[in-house]
C-alpha cells in the first residue's frame, strides 16, 4: 500500500466536485470503475481470464450496484455465464439505474441467491454507502464463505470503510479480492479491513484527490538514514534509561536498535543493583549509573544526551516516576513506552509535564489507560456509521496530550499534536505476524530514541520506525525473535541505500 487513506464522505465530495467541473458524468465514472474492477479480476486471476465461467453478481441499488451492473456486462461480453441478484431497485433515472438497463437483466431477488457451481462471486451490494447493520444479506454473508472466488467492488459489504469495523460480528462479506476505487478508503488498511478485503487493487478514476484521513507510511528515503561522515556526536547521543537488577534487558534491546539505526553513541542509564548485568552484556553500548530522577537530571546537564527512551523493563515504582519527572522537565526528544506510560497514567494530570519533541508509543491497553473515554468509544457498539476509526482516537490523543502518538498494531497509527496522521499497515504484502513476539515493542522504542537522536522530527521519526521495524522482521522471516530485529536493520538500510 502506498499513497493516502481516504474517508467515504470524502470521496463522494472528490466525486462531486469533479462532475461539477464537467470532467466526467457519473455514468462515465460508473464504467470507468466496472471496466477497473473486470481488468484487476483478469489480472489478479488470469486463470479466469482465459476461460470465462460461472458469475454470480450481487447489486445494491446505489452507485455500487451500479458498478456492478457494469461488470455483470462486461463479464457477459467476454463469455460468462452471468446471474445477477438484486437488492432493491435503483433510483429511477439515476446513474445505476441506465446500468441496470444496459444490463439486461432481469436480476433475481438477492433473497434467492445460490453460488453453487459458480467461479466467482462479486459482491456489489453496499460498498462505501453503508451507513449502519446491513438487513437482508445474510444468504451473500455465507455465499462469500462457501468456495467461489470472491470479488468486492469498492468496500466488502458489511464493512465499515471509514474505520474497517463491521457493525455485528460475521456480518460482511469475506472478499478475495477488493477492487478499490478511485483511492484507498482508510477501511482497507484499518482494524478487520486487511482479513475481509483479501488482496487489494487500486483502479485510478482520474479523480483530483485531496483532503486525506492519513497518508500511508512508505519507506524513508535513504539519504535521511545514512551517515553523514562526521564525528559520531554529529548523529546524536540516545540514553536508554533501564530497570533494576533482573529487569535490563528490554532497555538493552532499545538501546541496541537505537545504535543499529545510526545513532552516533548509545548509554544505558542503570541503577546500582544493575550495572554489573548491563556491563556483562554490552560492548558497544555505554553505561552510566542513574539511581533516580535526582541522578537523571545531574547527568542530563551534558547537553549532548539528546534523546532519552524511558518504559521498556523500567518498572512503575519511585524510581520510574523520579526518572519520568526528570527526563519531561529536560524538554529533549523522549520516547515513552511500556512502564512509563503506565506511570503517566496513574496520575490526575498525565499530560501536563508532556511537550512536543515526546513520542508515546501505547498498545491498546496502554492506550485506554491514558485515554479511557477514547477507547471506550473505539470499544462501543457499532450501531450508525460512520464508525469511530483508529485514526480519530489517535488524532485525539496527539492533540490533547500536545505530543506525538504512535498506537502500536497491525495497523499502526501514528498522529502529531496539529492532527497530521499517518497509518502504516502491516498486511496484505506486508504482513508480518512474526512481530508478535516478546520484545519487539522494546526494539521499535529504541529506533525511535536512535532517530531522535539523530535530528528527526517526533513525527517523522515514528513514521520511519514504524516501517524499519516492519521491514527488518520482513527481511529476517519465520523464526524471529526481538533480538533479531536490530541485526536485521543493516540488510534494510543496504537495500535502501541500493534503491531495491
Amino acid at each position: 500500500m502506498d499513497g493516502s487513506l481516504f474517508t467515504a464522505a470524502r470521496m463522494r465530495a472528490i466525486e462531486a466536485a469533479h462532475f461539477e467541473s464537467g470532467a466526467a458524468t457519473g455514468a462515465e465514472l460508473m464504467e470507468r470503475a466496472g471496466t477497473g474492477a473486470v481488468a484487476a479480476m483478469e489480472a489478479a486471476w488470469p486463470d479466469l481470464a482465459a476461460r470465462p465461467g460461472r458469475a454470480v453478481l450481487a447489486c445494491g441499488p446505489g452507485n455500487n450496484g451500479g458498478d456492478g451492473y457494469v461488470v455483470a456486462r462486461l463479464l457477459a461480453q467476454r463469455g460468462w455465464d452471468v446471474t445477477v441478484f438484486a437488492l432493491g431497485t435503483p433510483r429511477a433515472g439515476g446513474d445505476a439505474a441506465g446500468m441496470r438497463a444496459r444490463w439486461g437483466g432481469p436480476p433475481r431477488p438477492l433473497s434467492e441467491l445460490r453460488v453453487q457451481g459458480a467461479d466467482l462471486l462479486v459482491d456489489a451490494v453496499f460498498g462505501t454507502g453503508l451507513a449502519r447493520a446491513p438487513e437482508g444479506l445474510e444468504a451473500l454473508f455465507a455465499a462469500s464463505r462457501a468456495g467461489p472466488r470472491v470479488l468486492a467492488l469498492d468496500v466488502p459489504s458489511g464493512l465499515d470503510a471509514d474505520s474497517g469495523r463491521v457493525f455485528a460480528p460475521g456480518q460482511a462479506v469475506r472478499a478475495d479480492l477488493t477492487v478499490s476505487f478511485g483511492a484507498w478508503k482508510a477501511g482497507h488498511a484499518l482494524a478487520e479491513g486487511p482479513a475481509l478485503c483479501g488482496q487489494v487493487r487500486l483502479v485510478d478514476l482520474g479523480l483530483d484527490l485531496s483532503g486525506a484521513a492519513a497518508k500511508l507510511v512508505g519507506p524513508p528515503h535513504a539519504a535521511a538514514l545514512l551517515k553523514g561522515g562526521g564525528h559520531k556526536y554529529d548523529d546524536g547521543h540516545a540514553l536508554v534509561l533501564t530497570g533494576g537488577f533482573g529487569h535490563t534487558g528490554a532497555a538493552r534491546l532499545a538501546a541496541r536498535a537505537a545504535l543499529r539505526v545510526g545513532a552516533g553513541l548509545v548509554t544505558l542509564g542503570a541503577p546500582g543493583s544493575a550495572m554489573l548485568e548491563c556491563a556483562a552484556q554490552s560492548m558497544a553500548v555505554m553505561l552510566r549509573r542513574v539511581d533516580d530522577g535526582a541522578a537523571l537530571a545531574e547527568l542530563l546537564r551534558d547537553a549532548r544526551f539528546n534523546a532519552l527512551c524511558l518504559g521498556p523493563g523500567l518498572g512503575t515504582g519511585d524510581r520510574a516516576a523520579g526518572l519520568v519527572d526528570a527526563a519531561l522537565a529536560a524538554g529533549r526528544g523522549c520516547v515513552l513506552d511500556a512502564d512509563a506510560l503506565t506511570v503517566l497514567a496513574a496520575r490526575d494530570a498525565p499530560f501536563g509535564p508532556l511537550h512536543a519533541n515526546c513520542v508515546l508509543t501505547p498498545h491498546d491497553g496502554e492506550f485506554a489507560r491514558l485515554f479511557p473515554d477514547l477507547a471506550e468509544r473505539l470499544r462501543a457498539p457499532a450501531a450508525q456509521g460512520p464508525l469511530w476509526s483508529r485514526i480519530d482516537a489517535a488524532r485525539e490523543a496527539a492533540s490533547r496530550a500536545g505530543a506525538t502518538v504512535l498506537l502500536k498494531g497491525p495497523d499502526t497509527i501514528i498522529a502529531a499534536p496539529d492532527g497530521t496522521v499517518a497509518v502504516h499497515a502491516a498486511a496484505y504484502d506486508r504482513a508480518t505476524p512474526q512481530l508478535a513476539t516478546a520484545g519487539a515493542g522494546d526494539v521499535l522504542a529504541g529506533l525511535i530514541a536512535g532517530l531522535l537522536a539523530r535530528g528527526t522530527a517526533p513525527f517523522d521519526a515514528a513514521c520511519r520506525a514504524a516501517w524499519l521495524h516492519v521491514e527488518a522482521a520482513r527481511v529476517f522471516g519465520p523464526g524471529l525473535i526481538a533480538e533479531d530485529l536490530p541485526e536485521a536493520l543493516p540488510s534494510v538500510l543496504r537495500a535502501l541505500a541500493h534503491g531495491t
